[in-house]
């Protein structure tokens, strides 16, 4: 009796049916949180270093400045735009194969540059 209870294989295909899209789905929804969070402190931080050299006035090799014309001449004004790339890490087997590439978040910071005195 004890043999014939081990090999009794009820409900493995039905588990098998069950956790193999559930598993999917979790790593889905896990794949989603980890690439938002990505992306918000990206943007906090490039929004951050943004702000910080446009009141320093220490830019780095990446930045772009934009001149926004004025009517007046005295009153020209100037924008600093830093961006960042980064990797999102895969965690679905595969998923660059399917997309075609990797997964990156992109994100841009845009502060106003203060005139030195």
């Amino acid at each position: 009796m004890f043999k014939k209870i081990i090999r009794d294989e009820s409900g493995n295909v039905e588990s098998a049916l069950v956790l193999i899209p559930l598993l999917f789905l979790f790593l889905c929804s896990i794949q989603i949180v980890i690439a938002i969070h990505i992306r918000n402190s990206d943007q906090s931080d490039v929004q951050s270093q943004a702000s910080a050299r446009a009141i320093s006035g220490n830019f780095a090799a990446g930045d772009s400045i934009l001149n926004i014309p004025s009517q007046s001449r005295f009153e020209e004004q100037q924008i600093l735009i830093t961006s960042k790339r980064r990797d999102i890490p895969l965690m679905i087997p595969g998923l660059s194969h399917l997309i075609g590439g990797n997964l990156q978040s992109y994100v841009k910071g845009v502060a106003v540059i203060e005139k030195q005195p």
